[in-house]
This record gives C-alpha cells, sequence and structure tokens, in this order.
C-alpha cells in the first residue's frame, strides 16, 4: 500500500478509459439506428447520449456498486487485498484496451463480456479456477444466442406489421392515422417500464413490477391522446399521386417514436453500464482506503462522474465506426425499420428485466437489426458484416481474459 497515491491515480485513468471505450462502442450502438436511417445527424446523437447517458450514469449510477460484476468470482476466496486491487487495475485497463480494439474496427461488442471475461482471466491465474462462478460465465455465454434471437423475432413482427398494415396499403396516409396510435402507446409503454425497471431502480425509487405495468400504462394513454391529437393536426392527403410523400409523412413519425426510444434507451444504458467502469475504480478505492475487501462499495461523486463524462467523451471521439457498422453496414434502415429495432430492442431489455434472462443491449440491438433486415430478405443483410461481429463476439471473453492475465503480472512486477 506504499503506492497508494500512484494506484489512486492508474484506478482513475483506467476507469476513464474504460468509461471513454463504452463510449465508444456501446452508447454509438445504442445511437447508430436513429444516425443510419437519417433520422437525426451524428452531431444530435452525441447531444443526446451526452445529456441522457450522462443524467442515467450520473444520477441513477447508484450510492453502492456491485464490486465485482456480475458476482463473477468469489471475493471471499481472495485473502490478499492487494490481488484483488492489482486485479480490478488489470481488468479495467485489458477491458478498455480491447474495447479500443473492436471500435476501431467498428465491432459492436459486449462492455460487460468485456470486462466480465478480464475479471475470470485474472481470477483464474491470481485465485484459481474455483474462484470463478463458471455458471454465471455459463449464462453469460447463452446470451449471445439469447439476445439476439429475441429481440430480432420481435423486430421481425413489428417491421411486418408496419409493412402490411401501413406501406402496402393503397392509402397509408389514412392507415397510419389508424395504427400508428398503436405503435405510440407500446412506445411509451416499453420506454416507461424500461425507465421504471432499469433507469430509476438506482435513484431509489422502488417500486414493484405490477405499479412499473400500472404507471407505464396510465402514460401510454396520455401520451397516445396527444398523439392522436397530434396525427389529426397535420394536413390529410388524398391524391393518389401523392402516395411517396404519404410515405415520408409516416416515416416522420416513425423518427420521432424511435428519438424518443433512444432516449430513454440511453437513459437506462447510462444508469446501469457505467458500472461496467465504476464498479472495479470504487473497488479499488475502498480497498485503498479501508485495506479490506468487500462485496460492494461506496461510489464517491467524483467517480461517477468520472464515468458520466468519459462515456460521453467516447461516444464523441470514437463511436463514428460502430454506428456505421450497426446503422448502415448490416442493412439499410429508415426511420420505421430503425423505430421496429429500437422497440424491439428496449421490449427484450423488458422482458430479460422480468424474467432474469440474461442479455447484452449490444447483442440484443444487433439481433434486432438483423430480424428488421430479415423480413425484406437474406438479400437485405450484408452477410460478411454479421460474421465480423459474430467472431468478435465470441473472441470478447477470451481476448479479454488474456490481457488480463498479461497486465496483472506486469502491475505486480512494476509494484513488488
Amino acid at each position: 500500500m506504499e503506492y497508494t497515491t500512484i494506484l489512486l491515480g492508474l484506478a482513475v485513468l483506467f476507469g476513464l478509459y474504460m468509461a471513454w471505450g463504452i463510449g465508444a462502442n456501446d452508447v454509438a450502438n445504442a445511437m447508430a439506428t436513429s444516425v443510419g436511417s437519417k433520422a437525426i445527424t451524428i452531431k444530435q446523437a452525441i447531444l443526446i447520449a451526452a445529456i441522457f447517458e450522462f443524467l442515467g450514469a450520473f444520477l441513477a449510477g447508484g450510492e453502492v456498486t456491485s464490486t465485482i460484476r456480475k458476482g463473477i468470482i468469489d471475493s471471499s476466496m481472495i485473502s490478499d487485498a492487494n490481488v484483488l486491487l492489482f486485479g480490478m487495475l488489470a481488468s479495467l485497463l485489458a477491458a478498455a484496451v480491447w474495447l479500443t480494439v473492436a471500435s476501431r474496427f467498428g465491432w459492436p461488442v459486449s462492455t460487460t463480456h468485456s470486462i466480465v471475461g478480464a475479471i475470470v482471466g485474472f481470477a483464474i491465474v491470481a485465485v484459481g479456477l474455483e474462484a470463478v462462478h463458471w455458471d454465471k460465465v455459463g449464462t453469460i455465454a447463452a446470451s449471445w444466442v439469447v439476445s439476439p434471437l429475441l429481440s430480432g423475432t420481435i423486430a421481425f413482427l413489428l417491421i411486418t406489421s408496419v409493412q402490411k398494415l401501413i406501406f402496402e396499403h393503397e392509402d397509408p396516409d389514412r392507415q397510419a392515422r389508424r395504427y400508428v396510435p398503436v405503435y405510440i402507446f407500446l412506445t411509451a409503454f416499453i420506454i416507461s417500464l424500461v425507465t421504471f425497471l432499469k433507469g430509476l431502480k438506482h435513484v431509489g425509487l422502488h417500486v414493484t413490477g405490477i405499479e412499473a405495468i400500472l404507471y407505464s400504462v396510465g402514460i401510454g394513454a396520455v401520451v397516445v391522446v396527444l398523439g392522436i391529437a397530434f396525427l389529426r393536426s397535420k394536413p390529410r392527403a388524398n391524391n393518389v399521386e401523392l402516395q411517396k410523400f404519404q410515405f415520408a409523412n409516416v416515416e416522420i413519425t416513425f423518427s420521432v417514436l424511435m428519438i424518443v426510444t433512444a432516449c430513454a434507451m440511453a437513459f437506462a444504458h447510462g444508469s446501469n453500464d457505467v458500472a461496467n467502469a465504476i464498479g472495479p475504480v470504487a473497488a479499488v478505492v475502498s480497498i485503498i482506503n479501508s485495506g479490506e475487501i468487500s462485496q460492494e462499495s461506496p461510489v464517491p461523486i467524483y467517480v461517477l462522474l468520472l464515468g458520466a463524462v468519459g462515456i460521453v467523451v467516447g461516444l464523441a471521439t470514437f463511436g463514428k465506426r460502430v454506428m456505421a457498422t450497426v446503422g448502415k453496414n448490416i442493412t439499410e434502415l429508415t426511420p420505421s425499420r430503425g423505430f421496429a429495432a429500437e422497440l424491439a430492442a428496449a421490449t427484450t431489455v423488458v422482458l430479460a428485466s422480468g424474467t432474469g434472462i440474461p442479455i447484452s443491449t449490444t447483442h440484443t440491438l444487433v439481433g434486432a437489426v438483423l430480424g428488421v433486415g430479415f423480413a425484406r430478405g437474406i438479400s437485405a443483410l450484408n452477410l460478411g458484416v454479421i460474421r465480423s461481429i459474430f467472431m468478435s463476439w465470441i473472441i470478447t471473453l477470451p481476448v479479454g481474459a488474456g490481457l488480463a492475465v498479461i497486465f496483472y503480472f506486469t502491475l505486480r512486477l512494476a509494484f513488488p
């Protein structure tokens, strides 16, 4: 503990780097559908993310965070606090480096899987195989299949319903006025649930599942009334020759819904995934201050602020490549397709929260985009890009683990 100031400085530096990586990769693909469908520009996406990710991370990041993400290792088996201290530093740096590489190549990978893989790697070499909860690792690996399959199916059904009910009708404008209120209700209901279940639980506003559903139904009803009033205020286009104009009108409506969904997802993401960066930092700070190991650690305000700022800067400086992959390169997106993908991803998050299914938000959104593309046929998908994405998912855990082992031994040598 003689290197206290240096180690604390490294924890802050590595935590900021990890938060930057989360912004560059995770936040980028949360905003990708909105940018790819041209509903908003990259600058507008950065502004939206800056506001809602920051609010989610700073306000809802929680006073106490789990020291070791997802309970992936048994900290009671670690007798020396320095082992956990150096392990957390190594894990942060390993996950951040992998996120940098993935973001450079435009691969949307899971930040949670990155940090989990890193923690598993250091635990194996520093403590032993028995310290790892392998059942937890198994459920995380299962999310590679569960997340994209579930969200992809929901997205496929959503976009198919939009096509059948609105776009394939001879009067899409009239059909939109009839059915868009249903999509408005679904959007308001789902994003309210996401906010209650994922975004606000850290603020201290604890509501039961039933209460969250009732509140969300109420919010959905109010938003539908406002939506119907908005739709009726728009001029009615009757001329068949204006069908192209009608399509544009419908797409504008869906782009507004998608932006609302993206804001809610950004808030929920900020409040949850910032823990991937600040959890290990909080652990290091706690060990330095107390010299003891604990499963949960209090989070100093400056650490929360560190995570919130890092996420926003990461998106602004290095998020373009991942946004391009998810928003443009997998399949061509329009506002209605992007809306279906966003809402499907949000719905999957809600279902996972309620049932305990292990999911990755990254895999969920990519799966939803795949589902939307598949609705137009396999030829609408860029199979080469999809293959690269799947490969990056598979190697995330082992690469994170390998890097953590290297950095752990490097730190132990540097601070004997």
